[in-house]
């Protein structure tokens, strides 16, 4: 099953995709990663991840606003260490949040989050510069070419939406 590519304009009424299909992906850190679907047409990316316990990400800001859902461990913002993320929590982060992910090493488990990122993931350096950025058209290039690597999978069947052609 390869990539399903559809125009805004011609989307069907639905499309299933399973996790025996989209592969997760290791990311270097201990994290994993399955990405969902990226719409282009919208700035709208859809990630499945995995934490090992310890794991803190590089400090980062939205440009636009996430959802996020917990499926198994905690985390938190270590900006924000009162609110804990646990299993069943949804969270919602504005347009302009900045933060610093924790999963703490007393988890017994990994962490798995759902993430819907609308616009662009800056990852900023300890003075607040911008070290990469990180958006549908760019994690959809990146899951493919992990999962060619490490899965020897050069199409994964990821729900890419993009605008129609004029």
């Amino acid at each position: 099953m390869a990539a399903t590519v559809v125009p805004t304009s011609e989307a069907p009424t639905a499309m299933l995709r399973t996790e025996a299909d989209l592969p997760l992906v290791g990311l270097g850190d201990g994290s994993r990663l399955r990405l969902l679907n990226a719409d282009l047409a919208q700035g709208v990316w859809t990630i499945f991840m995995e934490f090992p316990p310890g794991t803190t990400l590089q400090t980062h800001y939205h440009t636009g606003h996430v959802h996020a859902f917990t499926r198994s461990g905690s985390w938190w913002y270590l900006e924000s260490p009162d609110a804990v993320n646990v299993a069943g929590s949804y969270l919602f982060e504005p347009a302009g949040s900045k933060h610093t992910l924790h999963v703490p090493d007393s988890n017994d488990e990994p962490t798995e989050v759902w993430f819907s990122i609308h616009g662009a993931n800056l990852n900023l350096d300890a003075d607040g510069n911008v070290t990469s950025v990180l958006d549908a058209a760019a994690i959809s290039q990146a899951y493919r070419m992990l999962c060619e690597v490490q899965h020897g999978l050069s199409d994964p069947p990821v729900v890419v939406i993009q605008a129609p052609r004029p």
